[in-house]
């Protein structure tokens, strides 16, 4: 499997929402991922039952087994309550159009579509949306060990590296730095 980088302008965000929209279960997929910092395993098995008039979602992660528990920011919360009104609580959330639960490989290529069209060039996968998450929550609060917990990482080195706090980032803090 090839590393995938953080979508790390808020304009090529801006772009996949809007390129996205077209489809509701595919922008809610973009956003979904790009708010809540799950992997996609976790995302795709998700039910509407498991969000739809919730606080919190509540999960086992597939990958690590541990149990894990956060709010639904607002503005996600209104997007899922609008895209699921009217289906079953035991409807998968993400499903395809014979109502089966989406697979990883259809979000992947829905994803790059998206990507494509508005014109990123960097690696694109799945992950991409774990990564985002991650990225932009550094940016904004600054904080790399809540970023660690939250992503269950064994270091703040691995967290950085994981979101791509590159030699960029690090000469651009130089360029901008002066006491």
């Amino acid at each position: 499997m090839n590393a995938v980088d953080p979508i790390k302008s808020l304009e090529d965000i801006r772009k996949m929402k809007e390129f996205l929209a077209k489809k509701p279960r595919n922008a809610l997929l973009f956003s979904f991922g790009i708010n809540s910092g799950l992997r996609i395993s976790d995302i795709l098995a998700l039910n509407v039952g498991d969000v739809r008039n919730k606080e919190y979602i509540e999960i086992r992660e597939l990958k690590t087994g541990k149990r894990k528990v956060f709010p639904i920011n607002d503005k996600l919360k209104q997007e899922i309550e609008e895209f699921t009104k009217g289906m079953p609580e035991e409807q998968p959330l993400f499903y395809t159009q014979k109502g089966r639960r989406m697979e990883r490989s259809r979000a992947y290529k829905i994803l790059n579509k998206a990507a494509r069209a508005v014109g990123i060039t960097r690696r694109i996968g799945t992950h991409t949306l774990r990564k985002t998450f991650g990225y932009h929550c550094y940016q904004k609060y600054d904080d790399v060990v809540l970023l660690q917990k939250i992503f269950n990482h064994s270091s703040p080195q691995i967290t950085l590296r994981y979101i791509g706090i590159e030699q960029e980032d690090i000469d651009a803090v130089y360029r901008d730095f002066y006491l």
